[in-house]
C-alpha cells in the first residue's frame, strides 16, 4: 500500500524527496514557502555517490545535457599561484567508482528535478505555503501555514532548509544554526567573455591564510562558477542567500592573491554574498525522525561546503527515505521513518564534521600551512580523493 506524504521545502532537497517517493508509488502533497519554484544562481559538486542516485531517480539524460564534467581537480596556492596536486576526474572517477563527477548550475538541476517531479502525476505542488505549524492526530500528521490552509497525511518531511520551522517538531532545541565567521561571495560568467587564459574545464582551488577560492565549469562549460570563501565579518540578514556585494568588498576581506586568480576575480562583472551557518554533527537518530515526522538535508544536518556535499547529502536521503518507506502502509511509517534516521545519521554526522575539518586544512596558516601543502605536493590525489564518501 502507498502513504500520503506531506513534504516541506520546494528546494533540491524537498524535490528529491518528492521524486524518490513518488517513484515508489506514493502519494505527495509538496508545501513550497515561496509564491513560485526557483533558485538561486549558484554552482554545485555532485561527486559518484551523488550521481549515482541522480540515475536511480531517472533524471541522469537530463542532468548530462546540463552539466559539465571537469577533466581533473587542481590545487594551487593562492598567494604564489604555484599547482601544489591535481586529481584526475572524467574517465578516472568512471573508471573507479562507475558513475561520474559533474558540475551543474543549482538553477539547471532544480528545473530537471521539478519537471520530473510533475512528471510523475503523484505529486501535488503547493506555492505560497509555508509550515509554521505541526500537530499529530491519531495516525495522521497535519501542517498548517499563515494562511490557515492546512494538510493532512500520514507523515511530513521537513526538507525546508537551515531555517526549518519543522525542525523543532523532531528536535527539542531552541538553538538557531552557528554563525561560523566566515562568508562566501560568489559568481557566473560565461567563459566566451573571459579571455582563453582564465577559461577552465577544471575545478581550480586556490588554497591561502584564512581563505580559499574555487572555480569550475556549468552549464556543459558555457559558464564558469566563482566562489571566494573567507574568514571574514558576516554581511547582512544571515537568512538572505543572495545578497548584493562588491569586488571590493571581497578584497577587503581576502587582501592580495596571486595574479592568476586576482585576474579572475576582476574578470568577473557582479557578486553576491552569504554568511555561512551550520550546526554541530548529529548525534544520533533522534535528530533525523520522530513518530511521523522526519527531516532531510539542511533541515536535519546542515554543513560548510567545504566538502560540496551538502546537496549532495540531501539527495542521499532522500533515495534513502523512499527505500525505508518502500511499500509501506501508514500504520507502518513511524517505524520506517526510524530505519530512515537509523541508516542515515551517522553518515550525515561524517560528513558534517569532515567538512568542518576541511575548513580548517584549507584555511591553514604557518607551519600547518606548510606541513599541509607538503604532504599535498607528495601524495597528491591520495589525500584529494575519499573512496569513503563516493564508493557508498
Amino acid at each position: 500500500m502507498s502513504a500520503h506524504i506531506l513534504i516541506a521545502g520546494g528546494g533540491i532537497a524537498g524535490l528529491a524527496t518528492a521524486l524518490a517517493l513518488a517513484r515508489r508509488r506514493h502519494r505527495i502533497d509538496l508545501l513550497e514557502q515561496s509564491v513560485a519554484f526557483s533558485e538561486i544562481g549558484a554552482g554545485i559538486q555532485l561527486g559518484p555517490n551523488v550521481t549515482r542516485r541522480l540515475q536511480a531517480l531517472g533524471v541522469s539524460e537530463a542532468l548530462i545535457r546540463v552539466a559539465a564534467r571537469p577533466d581533473a581537480l587542481v590545487i594551487r596556492s593562492a598567494t604564489s599561484g604555484s599547482e601544489i596536486a591535481r586529481m584526475p576526474l572524467g574517465n578516472a572517477m568512471l573508471h573507479s567508482y562507475a558513475a561520474p563527477y559533474l558540475c551543474v548550475h543549482r538553477a539547471d538541476l532544480h528545473a530537471l528535478m521539478l519537471a520530473a517531479v510533475r512528471g510523475t502525476g503523484a505529486v501535488t505542488l503547493t506555492t505560497g505555503a509555508r509550515v509554521t505549524q505541526v500537530v499529530a492526530r491519531g495516525d495522521l500528521v497535519c501542517a498548517s501555514s499563515t494562511e490557515t490552509r492546512a494538510w493532512e497525511g500520514d507523515a511530513l518531511i521537513g526538507a525546508d532548509g537551515l531555517w526549518s520551522t519543522v525542525r523543532p517538531r523532531v528536535v527539542e532545541d531552541a538553538s538557531p544554526p552557528r554563525a561560523t565567521g566566515h562568508t562566501a561571495w560568489r559568481a557566473l560568467v560565461d567563459q566566451a567573455a573571459l579571455p582563453a587564459s582564465l577559461r577552465s574545464t577544471q575545478i581550480c582551488v586556490w588554497l591561502g591564510p584564512r581563505l580559499h577560492a574555487v572555480a569550475y565549469p556549468v552549464r556543459r562549460g558555457e559558464a564558469l562558477n566563482v566562489v571566494v570563501l573567507a574568514e571574514a565579518a558576516p554581511v547582512g540578514d544571515a537568512r538572505d542567500w543572495d545578497q548584493a556585494t562588491s569586488l571590493g568588498a571581497l578584497q577587503a576581506a581576502t587582501g592580495r592573491t596571486c595574479g592568476g586568480l586576482q585576474a579572475l576575480l576582476e574578470a568577473v562583472p557582479s557578486w553576491r554574498a552569504w554568511t555561512l551557518s551550520d550546526r554541530p554533527p548529529l548525534t544520533g537518530p533522534h535528530e533525523m525522525a520522530g513518530e511521523r515526522v522526519a527531516l532531510a538535508g539542511d533541515a536535519a544536518h546542515p554543513m560548510l561546503p567545504y566538502l560540496a556535499q551538502g546537496a549532495g547529502m540531501a539527495i542521499e536521503d532522500a533515495v534513502a527515505l523512499a527505500e525505508a518507506l518502500d511499500g509501506g502502509a501508514a500504520p507502518e511509517v513511524p517505524a520506517a521513518l526510524a530505519r530512515y534516521a537509523a541508516a542515515r545519521w551517522e553518515r550525515n554526522a561524517q560528513v558534517q564534521a569532515r567538512a568542518r575539518r576541511n575548513g580548517e586544512i584549507f584555511h591553514a596558516t604557518g607551519l600547518v600551512r606548510v606541513g599541509r601543502d607538503a604532504a599535498l605536493r607528495l601524495l597528491g590525489a591520495r589525500l584529494l580523493d575519499v573512496p569513503w564518501l563516493y564508493d557508498a
